[in-house]
């Protein structure tokens, strides 16, 4: 080997840590650390308000997100209890993630400013979407306010700390059974084991996500029965998070999703 051929030939990790530290905002604002950075607050403060606001007197979160308590049912089946077991298994899945790409310990405050911002961009579709919605269902008794997300029905003349941590927990725990795990789930079906390509892939996942989201919600009208308006609306919203989510990555569709809930809860229907 001539000399100076090893000082020409960078090593595999060498190359791949260059690529990793000379990345732009969009692809940092995918990786698990940023995500994990930009989501803990709000982790954090629905943790802490769900003990609050949501727990009845044993302590147990009796009146929650339908997401947020599947996910302490399912921790329940192997006889582990706790209030803040929902956060710390969505803080555990981001660290070993992180782990697992084996990037830097290293995060950019304005990486996670900036997903603040792209956030709330991203969240005007939406707005805009669940506007329509409501002024299409006119003759219902909500008309013209923006349909709100799954578990809010008991609580929109609580207090707004009860409305704001319902919002919260819709955002990260909806994104977390919908997005993070059923997309990986249907992806592992339809490409790996299924072999077909990743955009046949994306495709099945974003529809059986839009599909398995709306079918989650509460589709009743006001009037009893089936409400297509209301299932249309959280099918297209399911659609346009799975599309967010394989486009941008879960701590942007989770700030898209925790900021239309508020927006609906605190500031359409600001209740008492």
């Amino acid at each position: 080997m001539p000399e100076g051929a090893t000082s020409r030939k960078t090593p595999t990790r060498e190359r791949e840590a260059s690529v990793r530290a000379s990345a732009g905002y969009f692809e940092l604002a995918t990786r698990p650390l940023h995500v994990l950075v930009f989501i803990l607050p709000l982790v954090v403060a629905c943790e802490i308000g769900s003990a609050l606001y949501l727990a009845d007197e044993s302590g147990r979160v009796s009146e929650a997100v339908s997401a947020y308590l599947k996910v302490v049912a399912f921790f329940e089946m192997f006889g582990a209890f706790g209030l803040f077991l929902p956060g710390l298994a969505l803080v555990a899945v981001l660290a070993v993630q992180h782990l697992l790409s084996r990037d830097r310990w290293r995060v950019y405050p304005g990486v996670t400013a900036t997903m603040a911002v792209e956030s709330l961009v991203l969240v005007a579709p939406l707005l805009v979407l669940g506007a329509v919605m409501g002024l299409a269902g006119a003759a219902a008794a909500a008309a013209g306010t923006p349909p709100a997300p799954d578990g809010a029905a008991g609580v929109l003349d609580g207090p707004w700390q009860q409305r704001l941590t319902i919002a919260l927990g819709a955002g990260l725990y909806e994104e977390f059974l919908f997005r993070m795990v059923l997309i990986a789930l249907v992806h592992a079906v339809a490409v790996d084991l299924l072999r077909r390509s990743e955009g046949v892939g994306a495709f099945v996942c974003v529809v059986t996500s839009a599909l398995c989201f709306a079918a989650y919600h509460d589709l009743t009208g006001p009037a009893g029965g089936f409400d297509a308006i209301r299932a249309a609306f959280f099918a297209l919203a399911g659609g346009y998070f799975a599309i967010l989510y394989l486009w941008r990555g879960f701590g942007i569709v989770v700030g898209v999703h925790v900021l239309y809930d508020v927006v609906v809860l605190l500031i359409v229907r600001p209740g008492a």
